[in-house]
């Protein structure tokens, strides 16, 4: 296999970017893919970034917005530097023996490969982050890490680890592009391209993906304390715990659960577990045992007494005919 060229350096060189379009991609994504780079492409000195488009089979991709692109077969993508896969739902179906023959080729001419939303589980399914460091969509982290034991699975926004660039989504798609800019062209270029966008580029690409997004009301005490809850979601934390952990008493959590969110913490964590029980019952096959085990309650019973107060229907009401899973 050809050693992969560092592309996260300083260069005058066009980059050649070759962006993969699957079915039932999410036009965000897609859109958090490219117009950084043509936004780059305008506002530096030089042409930094040259990209074409393919899909699966040459047929165009259709997005879930509606809208379908067009693309060359990824069996004759000739040489490029970088891959973008960007991908959505139906993932299984789509990740075929001669899709992953094509990315295995890709990846041994030498380029870096990149994943995008579900795009990390078509590389992974390719065999192509193992022994990597990688992420994917907080949606998806728990089933990505038992079916790809070979990656190391990180909750990062994205994560770069040699030639491979693997991050969760649309905004967090943003920030790894820029993140590509700024080592190729410089940081004062990708905040100008960040300010086209009025976008306010996350400091930390290893700041962790977040299920519920902070609220404008939220201090900075109820959401350390919110980020807390969510990522103990199955071993719920007493919350004289989590104020410990955060350097303050119950009391004064309590007060400013109350003052900026009217509620209070123990609300706000049960909302926090049943909110997520509704995905793990509309979105998987997961048995409900599971999920209540999933979300921090010891017995079916109180799982389902829980669920029913709180979406006023059986948890069973909510699942899917065929319900799909990767």
């Amino acid at each position: 296999m050809k050693s992969a060229n560092n592309i996260h350096v300083p260069a005058n060189s066009l980059l050649r970017v070759a962006v993969l379009v699957l079915d039932e991609t999410n036009m965000l994504s897609l859109a958090a893919a490219i117009d950084p780079m043509r936004a780059a492409n305008r506002l530096a000195p030089r042409r930094m970034f040259d990209w074409t488009y393919a899909t699966a089979t040459g047929h165009p991709a259709r997005l879930t917005g509606g809208l379908s692109v067009p693309g060359d077969p990824i069996a004759r993508l000739g040489a490029c530097d970088l891959l973008l896969v960007v991908a959505g739902f139906n993932l299984a179906a789509q990740t075929t023996p001669a899709l992953q023959a094509s990315l295995r080729r890709i990846a041994a001419s030498g380029a870096t490969l990149g994943g995008i939303d579900g795009g990390p589980w078509i590389l992974a399914s390719a065999g192509l982050l193992d022994g990597y460091c990688a992420t994917t969509h907080w949606e998806d982290f728990e089933s990505f890490a038992v079916r790809f034991p070979g990656v190391t699975v990180l909750r990062d926004r994205f994560h770069v680890d040699g030639p491979r660039m693997t991050c969760g989504g649309a905004t967090p798609a943003i920030d790894m592009m820029l993140h590509l800019i700024a080592a190729r062209g410089g940081a004062a270029l990708a905040t100008r391209v960040a300010g086209v966008f009025i976008y306010d580029a996350a400091p930390d690409p290893a700041r962790a993906q977040r299920r519920d997004v902070a609220r404008p009301g939220h201090s900075a005490l109820t959401a350390r304390a919110s980020a807390l809850m969510e990522d103990t979601l199955d071993s719920p934390l007493p919350i004289a715990e989590i104020a410990r952990r955060l350097g303050t008493s119950p009391r004064a959590l309590q007060a400013q659960f109350r003052q900026r969110l009217n509620t209070t913490p123990q609300a706000h964590a049960l909302a926090l577990r049943l909110a997520e029980a509704l995905r793990l019952v509309t979105d998987t096959t997961a048995s409900l045992t599971d999920i209540a085990l999933a979300t921090g309650f010891a017995s079916q019973s109180s799982f389902a007494r829980a669920f029913r107060a709180a979406h006023g229907r059986p948890a069973r009401d909510f699942r899917k005919p065929q319900a799909s899973s990767l």
